[in-house]
């Protein structure tokens, strides 16, 4: 399962995202925003970002206007790595090296076609392991360090 955030700046990417997923039969949780009404990034991204780092959803996208703010907010969770990513290069590349497991992108950057794009990358490029591993271990050391 996928979970699904945006604030209103990210609405229109999340809606777009909402809508590939379902007409590929993914299953995914819509935490919300629901409308472009203004609201505060952190509320969406933090439920979003508990519901995989929790198990509950193996994959995230979360929106806003630059991808910047929700990704701030994701990382404070234990467990989550989550990017900020507008091209494809990078959408491959977070999964490939980074094991990311929360993909962010930001509605007044990206096209609604490139967002879709992107998150068809993201979720299915697997994680190379190997030396990756490493250095994903080690971030998740400094999170014991908090």
């Amino acid at each position: 399962m996928i979970a699904l955030a945006a604030d209103h700046g990210g609405y229109y990417l999340k809606e777009a995202i909402k809508k590939h997923l379902e007409l590929k039969g993914i299953e995914f949780k819509d935490f919300g925003t629901y409308d472009t009404s203004s609201v505060d990034y952190p509320v969406y991204a933090e439920k979003a970002a508990r519901a995989v780092a929790g198990g509950e959803c193996r994959f995230g996208i979360i929106c806003c206007g630059t991808g910047i703010g929700v990704s701030m907010t994701a990382n404070k969770i234990k467990g989550i790595r989550a990017a900020v990513v507008t091209n494809e290069f990078c959408a491959e590349m977070t999964r490939r090296h980074n094991d990311a497991n929360i993909l962010c992108m930001g509605g007044r950057v990206i096209d609604e076609n490139t967002a879709v794009k992107l998150a068809d990358i993201f979720l299915n490029t697997p994680f190379d392991g190997g030396r990756h591993s490493k250095r994903v271990d080690m971030i998740k050391e400094l999170e014991q360090n908090i």
